[in-house]
């Protein structure tokens, strides 16, 4: 080992003239550490990054803090003190410090929809009587029955025409025309019937 090397390892112990380093004379030489630096109050944990910002970085805190503002999340003075350092930032680590309390961008508001008064609402659809319909399908099948179920088409007809004033159902019409129809053809064959009766009578 040349001297050199030696009076610089001598040097690098900080021994006391024995030529033995302080730290193995049992005293603490532990380095001191670095000062650190006092971080703003928003600051968050490990955000200070040495990267150089770039002017893209700048916009985009500038943006988060816009959209801090814009929900309330920041005064008008503080908006315009982050505003300003953010636009002067030298690195990513201080526009970090910088929004490190916001959003990454705006919170999307949930839009609460408030419950449409009854009065306001489309009334409910009623419900189509079964009897009636049958009424009517008792009645179309007149033609090809010729009228044998006329007389079922009136009896439907009239019960879903009482029955539909007390329930509120719909198919007024499906049983007129179940009554309408069921009276025809009874009444045509009540008619055939006579005249039969009347010829009968005549011929005898």
């Amino acid at each position: 080992m040349s001297p050199t090397s030696w009076q610089s390892w001598e040097g690098e112990g900080g021994s006391s003239g024995s030529g033995v380093p302080d730290v193995w004379q049992g005293k603490d030489v532990t380095p001191p550490r670095p000062p650190t630096v006092p971080s703003l109050p928003y600051a968050p944990a490990g955000a200070a990054s040495p990267m150089l910002a770039s002017h893209a970085d700048r916009e985009r805190a500038v943006d988060v803090l816009r959209a801090g503002y814009g929900e309330g999340r920041l005064e008008k003075g503080e908006f315009d003190r982050r505003v300003a350092r953010a636009y002067t930032a030298r690195t990513v680590g201080e526009l970090a410090l910088l929004v490190g309390d916001l959003p990454v961008g705006p919170v999307p508001q949930q839009a609460s929809f408030a419950a449409v008064p009854r009065t306001f609402l489309p009334a409910p659809r009623p419900r189509t009587s079964g009897k009636a319909v049958g009424a009517a399908v008792c009645g179309l099948l007149c033609v090809p029955t010729f009228g044998l179920t006329g007389i079922p088409a009136v009896v439907l007809g009239h019960t879903a025409r009482t029955e539909m004033r007390s329930t509120g159902e719909s198919g007024e019409g499906l049983a007129l025309t179940g009554l309408v129809l069921g009276w025809l053809y009874i009444g045509g064959w009540a008619l055939i019937l006579a005249l039969l009766l009347v010829a009968g009578i005549v011929s005898g």
